[in-house]
């Protein structure tokens, strides 16, 4: 896995940043540059940021994380890579952690938010979940709503889940799951916060298809779509923190571990429910 982190600073200087609000509702606001190469585009972005405090928070890392358990998941998402490396904002130079990722765009696709796609084709009367259902995207919901409840995303607006649509060839799919920076305990500003947090701790989400409770968005799946996962092992632990030493605190890590396992069981007796 070392290929996905980037030690050894690069100088990303000449990357323009665009500033993006922070919907979660906590100060500051996420920035986002993008490049092109040989037709492809590179999107890059950092964690929280504002004009006083420089950037800040586990954002970044997080895309890693969840990017690695998708993984050991086995479900379709987009790969984050990250990388230390010098940047310019406002003409003030950081030195600091960004995650960078490829288009998950195929040639000849358009993409639109799944928001604005719902508004465009529902019919009269049907709920986000009930659309996406219809258009047989079930099985990526509720995985979806599987791995939200897990890592706590706070942050699935109907921006991020878009809509990959090819005329030419009549193809229309969601994309690979991607943005989860606002997971975990990204809202912590310090190891003091991190240590008193509760791993079950149900705060509000945003989830387009669903409530403001990933708990009771668990609900939202069928029994025939509650599909069992083993239990995570010290192997999956080495994988998804591979590498993060000096990057991530161990205090960090072993929350993080702590949540995932907590979860996981909640996700094991719900599964018994009827």
């Amino acid at each position: 896995m070392c290929e996905k982190i980037i030690s050894e600073i690069q100088d990303l200087t000449y990357l323009d940043w665009t500033r993006i609000r922070n919907s979660s509702g906590t100060a500051g606001s996420f920035l986002k540059a993008c490049t092109e190469k040989n037709g492809r585009k590179i999107y890059y972005k950092l964690s929280n940021y504002d004009a006083y405090n420089g950037i800040f928070g586990y954002e970044c890392i997080n895309e890693l994380i969840a990017d690695r358990l998708l993984t050991v998941l086995g479900i379709e998402h987009l790969s984050y890579r990250l990388i230390h490396a010098r940047i310019r904002i406002l003409e003030k130079e950081y030195t600091t952690w960004l995650c960078a990722s490829n288009d998950f765009k195929k040639p000849g696709e358009s993409k639109i938010a799944l928001d604005v796609y719902y508004q465009l084709e529902r019919r009269e009367g049907e709920s986000p979940i009930d659309f996406c259902i219809r258009m047989g995207w079930d099985k990526y919901i509720y995985e979806m709503l599987l791995v939200d409840f897990l890592i706590l995303n706070r942050d699935r607006h109907g921006a991020n889940l878009e809509v990959l649509r090819d005329r030419k060839r009549r193809t229309i799919r969601l994309a690979p799951l991607f943005d989860h920076g606002l997971s975990f305990f990204f809202s912590c500003r310090n190891m003091d916060e991190i240590r008193k947090a509760d791993v079950m701790e149900n705060k509000p989400v945003q989830c387009f298809v669903g409530g403001n409770s990933a708990m009771d968005n668990l609900n939202l799946i069928p029994h025939e779509y509650r599909t069992r996962i083993p239990a995570f092992s010290h192997e999956d632990r080495k994988f998804i923190f591979e590498n993060l030493e000096g990057i991530l605190p161990e205090r960090y890590q072993d929350k993080i571990w702590e949540m995932l396992n907590r979860r996981w069981e909640y996700y094991e007796n719900f599964c018994d429910k009827r």
